[in-house]
């Protein structure tokens, strides 16, 4: 993959870090950069991406000099506020897309990647432009991901078909930043990740993006590991509901105003399909509340919060979709 940008947002969790880090050295294959964004803007995490910097040049030598006419494997930036994922995805691809990356590998900081990660991506690049590869969760299972988005409810299909067929992969209209694998000229057409998301759907939006412009797909290679450990409900031995925060409870609410602009930008807003699938979001939520988390006092005002801001967003006045890039 020529000129392969990892592109890595992290917040306050330098041990997971470390993991990454380490992974991304073990790898078989070296990146063209690593592009990191940290949100907490620490001291700790900048000396880390120089120690990180120094082991990579050691490692793999210099590489091909970006716009900057930087030859280093690592870029480092910080942010001077908490941006959120959303927030920091949006900058890291910004970055990378303007030092000339042709390839863009986005994850948090609580993944590893395996070490024939990369080399398992490559082989899909000559036909595919939108590329998710498959993760092993923290504990060594497979990690169940639904890659298909039901549009007009606004959620994820729960019943989407597990196998690849005979193509050897599917078809997707979604995206995860636990992995998603971007080309240059799907990112100039769609623009970079909506900032405004903070966090939470920002990622399922952009797969929907890239799925109006091209055929995203989910492939079988096992490319990385979750190496966040997170309390959670087993759903018959497949899926999981795991536990979650009153931060994004209220963002997995508030946020489907920003989705549903989108929709309507592209038309595929639907309201009443659109208003069940926010009852539906409402009610997996009381139900991972009853089940996993059981902050009640704290959580559902949380998601009404959000669910009455959602409502806002659909009124907002002068609101744009990201635009597309130069």
């Amino acid at each position: 993959m020529e000129k392969l940008a990892i592109v890595v947002v992290t917040y306050k969790r330098q041990q997971l870090l470390k993991k990454l880090f380490d992974s991304i050295l073990a790898s078989s294959v070296a990146p063209w950069r690593v592009v990191l964004v940290d949100n907490e803007n620490s001291e700790e995490t900048k000396k880390m991406a120089d120690e990180f910097s120094r082991r990579m040049t050691a490692q793999w030598g210099k590489t091909i000099v970006d716009t900057s006419g930087n030859p280093d494997r690592v870029v480092y930036h910080a942010m001077t506020e908490n941006s959120g994922g959303s927030g920091g995805f949006s900058k890291g691809v910004e970055l990378a897309y303007n030092l000339g990356a042709e390839w863009f590998w986005i994850m948090d900081d609580d993944v590893a990647i395996e070490p024939e990660g990369m080399a398992r991506l490559e082989k899909w690049t000559k036909n595919h432009d939108v590329i998710q590869g498959q993760r092993y969760d923290y504990d060594g299972g497979p990690f169940y991901w639904q890659y298909h988005f039901l549009v007009p409810l606004g959620i994820p299909d729960p019943i989407a078909p597990s196998g690849f067929g005979a193509a050897g992969y599917k078809v997707m209209n979604t995206a995860c930043f636990e992995g998603g694998l971007f080309r240059r000229n799907v990112i100039q057409k769609i623009g970079l990740p909506d900032k405004r998301f903070f966090i939470y759907w920002d990622d399922t939006l952009y797969g929907y993006l890239a799925s109006k412009v091209t055929n995203p797909i989910i492939v079988p290679d096992f490319v990385m590991r979750r190496t966040r450990e997170i309390n959670n409900l087993d759903i018959a031995g497949v899926r999981q509901l795991n536990s979650t925060s009153d931060m994004n409870r209220y963002y997995i609410m508030r946020n489907r105003g920003y989705m549903a602009r989108y929709f309507m930008v592209h038309g595929d807003y639907r309201p009443l399909a659109f208003g069940f699938g926010t009852f539906l979001t409402f009610v997996k939520e009381i139900i991972r509340l009853l089940t996993v988390d059981k902050t009640f006092k704290t959580g559902i005002p949380a998601l009404l919060r959000g669910w009455k801001d959602s409502r806002k967003l659909l009124h907002q006045q002068g609101w744009k979709p990201m635009p597309p890039l130069k």
